[in-house]
Parts: C-alpha cells; structure tokens; sequence
C-alpha cells in the first residue's frame, strides 16, 4: 500500500525568451548556452506570481483544467487533506505560499505549508507527503489526535528570474520561472511510493547562494532606540556568511543566485547517481526494473554523466530543459507531468524522480505508477 500519484500538471509564463535574445543583456549565443547546458529557451514571468503558476499546474494535476493528466475523473478539491509547496521563490512570507493556494483553490479541508529544500523540494515534499500520509493510515481515521490524510498535494513553482543577476552571463543563462503539481493519493491495493531516500551535504565553500535581502529599515542600534531609521545590522553577519560582502558593498544585489559552476556540477553528478542506486537498494529493485528516470532538469551535461555513471541511454532520462532551463523545485514536476502527458509512463511502471540542489541538497523518491 502506500501514497499513489493520481494526477500532474504545469504551468510556464506566457514569455518565453530565447537563448539569443539574452544577447541584449550579456556577450553570449545560443551556440554557447546550449552546447554546454542543453537549454534553447525559458520563460518568465513578468505578470504572472509564483502563487498563479503554482494554481494553473495544481488545476492540471486535479485534472480541474485541461493540459495535465489525470488518472479517472477530476479530484473534488474538498478531498484535498494536505498541501505542501516547494520554493524559494514565493510571493509572500505570510500566509504561507500554500494557504494562499489553499485559498485560491478552495481547500477547506487542507493542511498547508511551505518546504524549502532548494531544487529538490518537490522530493522531500513528496516524501513529507508520504510520510504523513502512511502515519494517518496507521491509525483509524478520525482517530483523536490524528489528522485523517489521505490526499495530498504537492506543488513545485518559481520564479527565480527574480532573484536572476542579469549581468552575470555564467548564471542569468540559466534559469527560467514554472510551476509543476502532483495529487498523491492513498491507495492500499497499490505500491505508489515504494522508498525513498533524502539528505544534506554542507556547502561548504559557498557553491550555490541567494542571500534574503530585507529592506525595511529599524529604529534600533547596538546602543538601544533610535530616532533614525537603519539597516538591520544583521544583514552584514549574513553578508559574511555567504562570503558576499565584498560585492554588496561594491554595488551588486544582495538577493541574487550566486554559483561556482563546476562546484556544483561535481557535487551534482555524485550525489544524483548516490540518490538513485539508494532508493533503489532501499526497495530492493534493479535499475533494469526501471521504465526512466525523471531527473532535475538542471543541466544536460550532469544528466548525460549520471547516464554514464548508471550504464543508460540519454534517452532513459525524462529530458525538458530545453524550453524551460533550471526552475530549481518546479522543475522535477514539470518534466514528470510531461513524461505522464506523452505516455511514457504507464500504469505499473516503475519511475525514479531525482534531484539535487542548493544546501546542499539531494534525493530520489522510487515510485510505482
């Protein structure tokens, strides 16, 4: 038995920008972005908040809307227990960026809140989920103490064009804004999730950061009460932190992406290719058991290592980064919604989703469709 996804969808902002069309801003081409990222274009939002794309994907993944897959008919929203987003991008701190979904959605039932594991939110999130879900079945439902949870939805969306330095050609190539959402339901005639796997490394040397700027000056120094209004003072510990003094005080913006490329890309394709043979061991499955794996959609070139690490055809791996480049936790939904919508994943098959991410963080989640 165990937590069943029954509907994906996604959202992407009606801008789409071409690799080329960033030679306005930096020295680069679409030969350069693409032949060392497999990215062709992004989209951005410049109406849409992260809160929207996050509603239209969840309406594809109730199967409300059309453009997603649903497995059956549509899911009554008032069937919804539980809501979990996955961003580091969301509109506001309070409410949550899942009880303004569960608002907009009319998920008067739901539990909500917000889950920041970087890329790989939309793993933990679907772990959380599954973890909560398993515990609530453990018990009769409506038992005291317990919140009956036997749908859960779990939402990845971003907007990281936002928080994009635009100046800096390593990074701004990169990135675009979306939305992904799967409904995980309670099925005990099913295996669903069958394991998973989650974990954290420390960045040590600063490889991946976004500072959290907050600009709203305070009446208080070391010495007490001030009439003046200043800067939190705290900033500048955080700025130390994160090694990025230096450049706020020479004028860059202090909640930007900030990344040592190769850095990453070495923790990455480690920790990637770890996550899937511990999922798998977990569950006692062989990779040769396994219809494809739907990864983050970072970089084509850490997809095609781990391919190589693995023993698999690029084509084994769900490939969407060409039109959508690294939208961090919308991405692994995203291309799971698109490998159910073009068939490539069918009932009884079984799906590795893996991803990595910022933190540092990592995992893959072993399901049966």
């Amino acid at each position: 038995m165990g937590s069943t996804i029954i509907g994906c969808g996604k959202s992407l902002p009606k801008l789409e920008v071409a690799n080329d069309d960033l030679k306005a801003l930096v020295d680069t081409n679409d030969e350069w972005i693409s032949s060392r990222t497999g990215i062709r274009t992004r989209h951005v939002a410049v109406e849409e908040t992260a809160t929207d794309l996050a509603e239209a994907a969840a309406r594809q993944a109730l199967g409300l809307d059309a453009g997603g897959w649903c497995e059956g008919s549509a899911v009554d929203p008032s069937t919804i227990d539980l809501v979990i987003f996955a961003t580091i991008t969301p509109d506001v701190t309070v409410p949550s960026a899942a009880g303004l979904l569960r608002r907009r959605l009319g998920l008067e039932h739901a539990i909500a809140f917000d889950l920041n594991a970087a890329c790989t939110g939309f793993v933990y999130g679907l772990t959380v989920a599954e973890c909560m879900m398993a515990g609530s079945a453990a018990g009769a439902p409506g038992a005291a103490g317990r919140n009956p949870i036997r749908r859960a939805l779990v939402v990845g969306a971003e907007r990281l064009t936002r928080v994009t330095n635009w100046s800096d050609r390593n990074t701004c190539v990169l990135f675009g804004d979306g939305a992904g959402a799967a409904v995980l339901e309670w099925d005990e005639s099913r295996p669903g999730i069958m394991s998973s796997f989650i974990t954290n490394a420390d960045d040590d040397t600063n490889a991946l950061t976004c500072a959290f700027a907050i600009d709203a000056p305070i009446p208080f120094s070391a010495d007490g009460v001030t009439p003046e209004r200043i800067e939190d003072a705290a900033l500048a510990h955080v700025d130390q932190e994160l090694n990025i003094a230096e450049l706020v005080e020479a004028g860059e913006p202090r909640q930007v992406l900030r990344m040592d490329g190769p850095k990453v890309f070495k923790f990455a394709a480690e920790a990637m290719t770890t996550a899937v043979h511990v999922a798998l061991d977990r569950a006692g499955v062989s990779l040769d058991d396994v219809a494809c794996i739907v990864p983050h959609q970072a970089n084509e070139r850490i997809i095609k290592y781990a391919a190589k690490k693995l023993g698999r055809p690029l084509d084994f791996f769900q490939l969407s980064i060409d039109h959508t480049g690294n939208t961090s936790a919308a991405s692994l939904p995203m291309a799971l919604s698109d490998a159910y919508a073009d068939g490539r994943i069918k009932r009884g098959d079984k799906v590795v989703l893996v991803a990595f991410g910022g933190g540092f963080t990592s995992g893959a989640v072993l399901i049966e469709a």
